[in-house]
């Protein structure tokens, strides 16, 4: 699905159970409300597949160069500002430093949780100046400029990476590293996982139960980088109950066990047995 702006991923959650009737509904890498793009949409059971979802990400990024805000972005109030220009050859060699793996600061306005409270919740409270923000190692693969205007000090960039990135962060530390400081002032995700923003519905295309199930994909699909194996009647009454599946001639790791190209389980091999850990049937 693609998310318009100025809603929450559950915002969109919401809207898609009021229309499917479904009790358990997910998604997959929430974004943020001021950004739009790919946001992957788990019905039923297949909720409990977002943690085998390929974890590649990609984004359209507009960056404000000459002021910070609170939030990393354009949400937030101005901290600071300066009176440096940047030009393009600057730009192109800065955003380099960040390829790779490299350590992040998440933003303070963010979810995750410090000391079982999430962070946005503590930024608006009076504990806000004592929370240490843990660092984390997150992955890019690339980063390409797409247009930089010196006049107005902006940049469009294209950001390939892996899950957990924050784009916010990104823009913030390029422009602290440039003197300059920077916010997000836009934000489009263009791949999550196997889902790619050409074949992205819009929200509004849903208005019945029948549009959405015209548009649902078999998980398996969406799986491609895991072994699959194709159950006997047999071996589909073992899985149903939790027992394990014998088959010789598979690797260990991370296997999707199938009936009939339905999923009735994701499982976990080793030396040759596979113990289902996630039952769909």
């Amino acid at each position: 699905m693609y998310k318009p702006e100025n809603m929450t991923s559950h915002d969109v959650v919401s809207v898609l159970r009021r229309t499917t009737k479904f009790k358990h509904i997910g998604h997959a890498g929430t974004l943020d409300p001021f950004a739009k793009g790919v946001l992957p949409i788990l019905l039923g059971k297949a909720a409990r597949l977002s943690d085998y979802l390929s974890d590649e990400k990609a984004y359209i990024a507009d960056i404000q160069f000459g002021k910070n805000t609170d939030t990393y972005d354009r949400c937030g109030e101005v901290t600071e500002t300066f009176d440096k220009k940047i030009e393009l050859p600057d730009l192109e060699k800065e955003v380099q430093n960040f390829i790779g793996e490299i350590t992040q600061t998440p933003p303070i306005y963010s979810a995750i949780k410090v000391n079982g409270k999430r962070l946005y919740e503590i930024a608006r409270g009076k504990e806000q100046t004592d929370v240490q923000i843990p660092e984390r190692l997150v992955n890019i693969n690339n980063i390409s400029i797409i247009d930089f205007n010196y006049v107005n000090q902006t940049a469009k960039i294209e950001v390939d990476c892996k899950k957990g990135t924050y784009i916010r962060s990104l823009a913030f530390d390029i422009g602290k590293n440039l003197g300059c400081g920077a916010y997000l002032e836009g934000l489009e995700r263009t791949v999550s996982g196997p889902f790619k923003k050409s074949s992205a519905i819009l929200l509004d295309d849903f208005k019945s139960i029948e549009d959405v199930e015209k548009n649902i994909i078999n998980p398996i699909q969406m799986l491609p980088q895991y072994e699959k194996i194709d159950l006997t009647d047999n071996e589909n009454e073992l899985v149903k109950h939790g027992r394990n599946v014998e088959r010789d001639n598979i690797q260990d790791g991370t296997v999707l066990l199938v009936y009939c190209g339905n999923l009735s389980a994701v499982g976990q091999s080793e030396n040759g047995s596979v113990k289902p850990q996630k039952v769909f049937i």
